[in-house]
């Protein structure tokens, strides 16, 4: 059996040999038809487009993609071809989680954001929405939930329309998959329509898909003082994004909110187990992240420690510096460990981990 992996996937190597009898490592974006052509399986990220275009003809079977998302693969091609895929939902929630968490603590510290008296809208509320509501809530937000799908699946009670959002938050933060047609697309789901609806000027965060938020509207809307302040991790035509937005945002990142160590692993213990499953091998396999070099924060309060475990801030300075090197921030990032690794010691006694 012969393998493409993305040469990004981390945990990958050493597992995989043992797995398949021919394994090629490549960049995610020099996928070619010549390359995959006699391979039965395919490790991918976002940067990798699985369409007719690169697959037709070939003898790939499988494709797992080490991500959430899975809009870079072209579904209904693969099922009508036969091509078996996977994605690995929830892979990244605790990373993305970590992130929103920490940008929160930071727009608190640097742009006076009154957190216990804010209203914080949710959109989308799968596995990473989820979480997020949570730390609004242990950080004394009012919290919105806005999930169209789960509304009707579910009954209403519990959701908001995203008007009512538009209405009531302060912060209101995206979280839902990339989607183009149906009744609930998402494609510039805040668009200049939205962000003219606005009552309270809120901050905007984006960490899902940068198509979900239009890049050009929100720019507008910072510019006309619609929207008070943005994070934006994901971004419309990575990896030449928009400098004028780059620089008018808060906090700007180049698509690594999810990279913790722990979704990392996460992702690619959930692409083998799927290629495993799919072609009958044994799950012996085992995929840990590295021990922080400091396992024990010592700091004067919860939101020190955790800034000092990880602080979006950092990120931003370095590709509001450097923007030309979105992709190489990007795929050389340092993949940082989760609160739960850490123990901190505060001065009202000590607490094995930020699991809120």
């Amino acid at each position: 059996m012969k393998v493409i992996v993305d040469e990004k996937i981390p945990y990958m190597q050493g597992i995989i040999e043992s797995l398949a009898d021919e394994v090629v490592y490549a960049a995610g974006g020099s996928f070619t038809p010549e390359l995959v052509h006699d391979a039965d399986a395919l490790f991918v990220r976002t940067r990798t487009r699985c369409d007719r275009a690169l697959l037709e003809g070939s003898r790939v079977k499988f494709i797992a993609t080490a991500t959430i998302g899975f809009d870079h693969i072209d579904t209904a091609w693969c099922r009508e071809a036969g091509i078996r895929w996977a994605n690995a939902p929830g892979c990244n929630s605790g990373g993305v989680e970590q992130y929103v968490h920490s940008a929160l603590l930071v727009l608190a510290r640097e742009r006076g954001l009154r957190l216990p008296d804010a209203c914080l809208g949710v959109v989308g509320v799968g596995h990473v929405g989820s979480r997020v509501a949570r730390v609004g809530r242990h950080l004394g937000m009012r919290v919105l939930l806005c999930d169209p799908p789960r509304a009707e699946a579910e009954g209403p009670e519990g959701f908001c329309a995203l008007d009512e959002l538009a209405r009531q938050c302060d912060v209101i933060t995206f979280h839902t998959p990339l989607t183009r047609e149906g009744a609930h697309a998402t494609l510039h789901l805040a668009d200049e329509a939205f962000f003219g609806s606005l009552l309270r000027k809120p901050v905007i965060i984006n960490t899902s898909r940068g198509e979900v938020v239009s890049n050009s509207a929100l720019l507008r809307a910072l510019e006309c003082g619609q929207v008070s302040d943005a994070v934006i991790d994901v971004w419309e035509h990575e990896p030449d994004i928009d400098l004028r937005l780059l620089e008018r945002v808060a906090i700007g990142t180049p698509h690594i909110a999810g990279y913790s160590a722990d979704g990392k692993a996460n992702a690619t213990r959930m692409a083998l187990q799927a290629f495993c499953r799919f072609f009958g091998l044994p799950e012996t396999f085992r995929i840990e992240p590295p021990a922080p070099a400091c396992s024990v924060i010592r700091a004067a309060s919860e939101a020190d420690a955790l800034l000092q475990i990880y602080s979006p801030a950092t990120d931003s300075r370095m590709l509001k510096a450097h923007p030309e090197q979105f992709e190489a921030l990007r795929n050389n990032y340092f993949y940082r460990r989760e609160a739960t690794a850490y123990r901190m010691e505060l001065p009202h006694g000590t607490t094995s981990s930020c699991d809120v």
